[in-house]
């Protein structure tokens, strides 16, 4: 484990204020990036968070969304303990807060909390573009883990759109009953998460967030980073461009929307051509929603949502949860053996849908 620099070097420069778009770090090498000058940016917009509450204790990352004190997290991170927890947040230069729940939501496990009487020289971390991203390229989180705050560490983007599911994480049985499972269209990275890295920075070599560390793989299974299995090279990270959009949402109502298709389906077979592939097959499509309009019917198989990929039922939902209200997405089908393209806009998932 590294801990976190706060100096530059001659192979980069630090942009004295860092906003939403911007890139903090100058690489002049991105193919070999100095690091040091990323963890001296991004450090100080990563914080630790702990949960005391009527099941127990728990630590947990989290950024610096805004300079009103917003933190950026997981919600299996401060529901973890139960309901009525106590939230205190620990910043890079150790000043603790207490911080109380702005709204979370469970199907995407985020939340955001709010320091009680913020200082008035936070700093937000700059917000990058996960759609950029590709296979093999640099990063770094940032984190908590197993208590040790200020912790970075590196590796590569391993592969996007890996669609992964996790069990809830809350101490509040009501609302496992309640919410949606997790499924996250993730950026798979090698770089080493843990216990408590949860809710951390995952960021480009120019400083930018891309991610929110959530989750980690074990031998037998993925589950989120707060449990008890250990790193084995294999984490997973909400990209940033759904991270934002939940955050403003939660920061302006406490409660976030999320987009709807209209369907159900299962893993499938099918020809594709000479060849076979797995697919998306639908088993339902229901009347007067996204999908019925656009005219899927139930036996189509999807086999790509805006260019990538579909292997399978979790694939598809994975893809529509990381888009937002509004989106229109373009679909490819298979169906009687013939591809066809169908455009779909997507609307807010009513609140009574399972």
């Amino acid at each position: 484990m590294t801990r976190t620099g706060a100096g530059s070097s001659p192979a980069a420069q630090t942009v004295a204020s860092a906003t939403t778009s911007s890139s903090p770090v100058l690489q002049a090498n991105p193919s070999a990036p100095n690091w040091s000058a990323t963890a001296g940016v991004v450090s100080p917009s990563v914080v630790a968070i702990s949960v005391t509450g009527s099941a127990g204790s728990g630590q947990g990352s989290g950024v610096i969304f805004d300079t009103k004190g917003h933190i950026l997290t997981n919600n299996h991170v401060v529901t973890g303990a139960g309901t009525g927890s106590q939230l205190t947040v620990t910043l890079a230069d150790k000043r603790t807060y207490a911080a109380t729940v702005v709204g979370t939501d469970p199907s995407t496990d985020l939340a955001v909390i709010k320091l009680t009487n913020a200082p008035s020289d936070l700093k937000a971390i700059a917000l990058g573009d996960a759609s950029l991203l590709k296979v093999g390229d640099p990063v770094m989180a940032v984190g908590n883990p197993l208590g040790l705050a200020g912790t970075v560490t590196t590796g590569i983007v391993s592969a996007l759109n890996r669609p992964v599911t996790t069990s809830d994480q809350s101490g509040d049985s009501t609302a496992q009953q309640s919410a949606d499972p997790v499924v996250t269209n993730a950026i798979q990275i090698s770089a080493a998460i843990n216990p408590g890295n949860s809710g951390g920075a995952l960021v480009n070599a120019s400083g930018q967030l891309i991610g929110i560390t959530s989750a980690i793989a074990s031998l037998g299974s993925s589950d989120s980073s707060s449990s008890q299995s250990g790193n084995i090279g294999i984490g997973f990270a909400i990209p940033v461009n759904e991270a934002k959009s939940i955050a403003n949402q939660l920061i302006t109502s406490g409660t976030a929307t999320h987009p709807y298709l209209g369907v159900s389906s299962k893993d499938g077979v099918v020809a594709d051509g000479s060849a076979k592939r797995a697919a998306a097959v639908l088993t339902n499509v229901v009347a007067g929603t996204p999908a019925d309009k656009a005219g899927l019917k139930a036996g189509d198989a999807v086999i790509a949502v805006d260019g990538n990929s579909i292997d399978g039922s979790l694939s598809l939902v994975a893809q529509v949860r990381e888009r937002t209200v509004g989106d229109t997405v373009a679909l490819k089908v298979i169906r009687g053996g013939q591809s066809k393209d169908v455009n779909v806009t997507l609307i807010a998932k009513p609140a009574t849908t399972q």
